[in-house]
């Protein structure tokens, strides 16, 4: 029942992710991109301090400076990903961000020199084919936008790889507090450099802002935590890649976007290749089972 449960406590973030993309098209109408991140950031950063106060006494160096990296890292990747969603639209930016499933393991290799295996090596190259339906125009350029989502893609890929290695030694929740704790503070830095701190908000700004910071936030990260406890890492993996799935869907619905075969295409692409570099793991048990004669 609890593995279960797990599911879909996942299921729900992926909704909440995917819907995150819509939600944050209609708050660019009515603020900047730095506007919205300092709002979603602050707020979720206030949420996260009221409901875990009590971590902050598991506050050592360690976790000071390990949360201000994966805190940087998390606002230069919002920034690209909020920045990019100007310039292209939501399914787009939604699935090139996804892409970031199949970077890790890339910069596995380049960093820590480990090896690719096949099943990341067809990932990547579908990925990449992927990629050009989804975002190459007929001139065989790419839209800034769209190269903006790719490079968030690459940020929250580095966030994804040094999360899972800090968190091996340092309290979760702790380390998610700092990690919000500085990259509210810079996207508030930002806004003042920019001279662009707004003097009345719409209603539908701030209701975008609110449903960011406490669901694609706040609750989305919590359920993700508390999740992973139930499930496994490659199933739960799997699940939350359908957040590019309902970006789509929910952009079409909502902002009534049009998608044309070539997107289509693109998209499903992604997410076979998403899909394949998630499932490799239990591919590889299959193999060993059978070698065995078990």
């Amino acid at each position: 029942m609890k593995q279960y449960i797990g599911d879909g406590m996942l299921l729900i973030t992926a909704f909440v992710w995917g819907s995150g993309f819509v939600v944050t098209a209609i708050a660019l109408e009515y603020l900047t991109a730095y506007q919205v991140m300092a709002g979603r950031f602050v707020l979720a950063t206030l949420i996260l301090m009221l409901l875990f106060g009590f971590k902050l006494k598991k506050f050592s160096k360690a976790v000071v400076w390990k949360g201000a990296i994966l805190g940087t890292i998390l606002y230069i990747g919002f920034a690209l990903q909020t920045v990019g969603l100007e310039y292209t639209t939501p399914s787009k930016n939604a699935f090139l961000t996804a892409v970031n499933v199949v970077i890790v393991p890339l910069i596995a290799l380049v960093i820590y020199k480990r090896k690719i295996d096949r099943f990341e090596t067809i990932g990547s190259i579908l990925a990449l084919v992927g990629i050009g339906f989804l975002s190459l125009q007929g001139s065989m350029t790419i839209n800034i936008g769209d190269a903006l989502s790719l490079a968030c893609a690459v940020a929250f890929a580095f966030d994804i790889f040094y999360t899972n290695r800090f968190v091996q030694k340092e309290d979760a929740i702790a380390l998610t507090i700092m990690q919000f704790i500085t990259a509210s503070s810079i996207s508030v830095l930002s806004v003042f450099i920019q001279g662009n701190i707004p003097t009345t908000l719409e209603q539908e700004a701030v209701y975008s802002i609110v449903y960011l910071a406490v669901f694609s936030t706040t609750i989305a990260y919590l359920f993700q935590n508390i999740a992973f406890r139930y499930t496994t890492a490659t199933k739960g993996a799997i699940i939350l890649s359908l957040e590019s799935f309902f970006g789509m869907v929910l952009s079409v619905l909502i902002l009534h976007e049009v998608l044309t075969g070539r997107m289509v295409t693109g998209a499903i692409l992604i997410m076979m290749a998403i899909l394949i570099a998630e499932i490799k793991p239990s591919f590889h048990r299959k193999a060993v089972v059978k070698k065995r004669g078990l």
